[in-house]
């Protein structure tokens, strides 16, 4: 499997779960097999994980990339070993970071659910290709990650202002909007993946999809009072 199709979210439930370490291993940097470069987008979501993993107090250290060809299967278990090792010194999750599981589990599972969030905000460092070690460091900030989770964005249908179009729905990606015809429009935020496309495809004339930078939405409105009752125009 191409390294490019490790996922954040895979990393992240990897340490949810308990796991002490996480290896990733990949072809090397411009000597892609799929000519697609995947392992650049796996390295720039190590970069991106570390710093979480700063952020919600694991050592980053528990997360290693290494790049080497198929041939070179000495190089691979030198690395792995040495890998190992260390994770070893380090200790079973969270032991060495006195983080407590519970709560670590907890961050890391309220993260996972904002990983589509996460990309979209990030995809244009994630796609970037790095041309030496020296810029790894710079690539993501630990200010940057602090904003990111301090500002995350939400989406909210006004009730006073849906005119149940069912444009915004129809084009919700996850089908997160429930609603219809005459019906009040609602974001399920559990399922919302934070895109904004709602917001895009609001007909202006309405304006009823409110974004919100570091709130959470307000609850949705009951079920009874969804209803749209329409003026009927006198003849």
């Amino acid at each position: 499997m191409c390294s490019g199709r490790v996922d954040l979210e895979f990393v992240l439930r990897a340490f949810s779960n308990g796991m002490d370490g996480v290896f990733i291993g990949g072809c090397r940097l411009n000597e892609c097999n799929y000519i697609t470069h995947g392992n650049y987008d796996a390295l720039n979501l190590v970069l991106l994980c570390k710093k979480i993993m700063a952020y919600v107090g694991l050592n980053p250290e528990r997360l290693r990339i290494e790049f080497m060809s198929s041939g070179e299967g000495n190089i691979f278990t030198e690395v792995v070993d040495d890998f190992s090792k260390h994770i070893r010194e380090l200790g079973p999750l969270g032991k060495s970071e006195e983080v407590d599981l519970d709560e670590l589990k907890t961050k890391l599972d309220e993260i996972r659910k904002l990983v589509p969030y996460i990309k979209i905000e990030k995809r244009k460092k994630l796609q970037s290709r790095l041309k030496d070690d020296s810029e790894y460091e710079a690539l993501f900030s630990s200010e940057e990650i602090e904003k990111l989770f301090s500002e995350v964005i939400s989406y909210y249908i006004n009730p006073d202002k849906c005119q149940a179009c069912m444009i915004c729905r129809k084009r919700c990606p996850v089908e997160a909007i429930s609603g219809g015809k005459n019906l009040i429009h609602v974001i399920d935020q559990d399922q919302c993946i934070k895109c904004g496309t709602c917001f895009e495809v609001c007909p202006p004339r309405f304006g009823a999809v409110d974004q919100l930078a570091g709130e959470a939405a307000p609850p949705p409105i009951p079920e009874e009072e969804r209803k749209i009752v329409r003026k009927v125009k006198a003849k």
